[in-house]
């Protein structure tokens, strides 16, 4: 059958274009280039459409009891809109450096405007980092702009940086392309950060690949209680939690043992 993509929007900035088209009812962002940045349903705007956006909201499962995040790198606005929605304890800030992109995710993406717990600021990602340190019990990168990653985002000083911001019990999430051909320098990088306690989580084949980092004082779940948790999520989020344990187990298979890190 033909599918329709119709643009609905662009918008040139001193930063990036942003572009927004429409395909059966799915609303998507880009940033210069084809490669689409966000999705959203139309009729359904707070569904996660995006595979990545699950892997992300995976963290939850890591650490059910959080009550603050801050996302860098906003788009159209999936993941905060979905804690928005769906996760009323968490209190986020969302760090976009574009204000062009906050333009259109509340004008075409039905982001919220701030109140007690969402505030979106526009500034730069890794300054606020630096400027925060042990101010948050999540810290999400999704930061890709029209050529992937950009280069600060990814240095060991940066990932450094990224553990300083959490507070000892913190959880660590990050965005990337498993098809990168640094990913395995930049996963180096996030284990020196985050002592070797570090998980991968793949999203598709190919695809986007979820990389977790666990502070000290956050204990890495087992499996069992992984999967327990995955199911019982189910009945509250519309994410298959229970398949991505399953990818996370099979990328992360080390006898087990990464999943007894920080166990008693």
């Amino acid at each position: 059958m033909f599918k329709l993509n119709r643009k609905i929007h662009k918008a040139v900035s001193d930063f990036e274009m942003v572009e927004v088209t429409e395909t059966d009812g799915v609303r998507s962002m880009h940033l210069g280039s084809p490669t689409i940045q966000s999705s959203m349903k139309v009729k359904d705007p707070y569904a996660l459409v995006l595979a990545y956006s699950w892997g992300m909201l995976g963290s939850l499962l890591f650490k059910p009891a959080i009550r603050n995040t801050v996302l860098v790198g906003l788009g159209g606005g999936s993941i905060a809109k979905y804690i928005w929605q769906y996760c009323p304890q968490i209190q986020q800030t969302v760090i976009e450096l574009n204000p062009q992109v906050i333009q259109v995710a509340r004008s075409h993406f039905y982001v919220p405007d701030d109140d007690e717990r969402l505030a979106i600021v526009e500034g730069d990602g890794i300054a606020y980092i630096r400027q925060h340190p042990g101010s948050c019990d999540w810290l999400m990168m999704d930061a890709f702009g029209s050529n992937g990653l950009p280069p600060d985002f990814c240095t060991q000083a940066f990932f450094d940086e990224c553990a300083d911001a959490l507070p000892p019990d913190g959880l660590f999430a990050i965005n990337l392309w498993g098809s990168d051909k640094k990913f395995d320098i930049y996963m180096q990088r996030m284990e020196q950060s985050f002592e070797q306690r570090v998980l991968m989580m793949p999203t598709g084949k190919p695809g986007n690949i979820i990389v977790f980092g666990f502070k000290p004082e956050l204990a890495i779940p087992d499996l069992a209680t992984l999967r327990k948790r995955a199911q019982e999520a189910t009945q509250t989020h519309h994410i298959p939690f229970p398949d991505l344990i399953d990818r996370l187990q099979s990328a992360n298979p080390n006898d087990g043992k990464v999943f007894t890190l920080g166990r008693d």
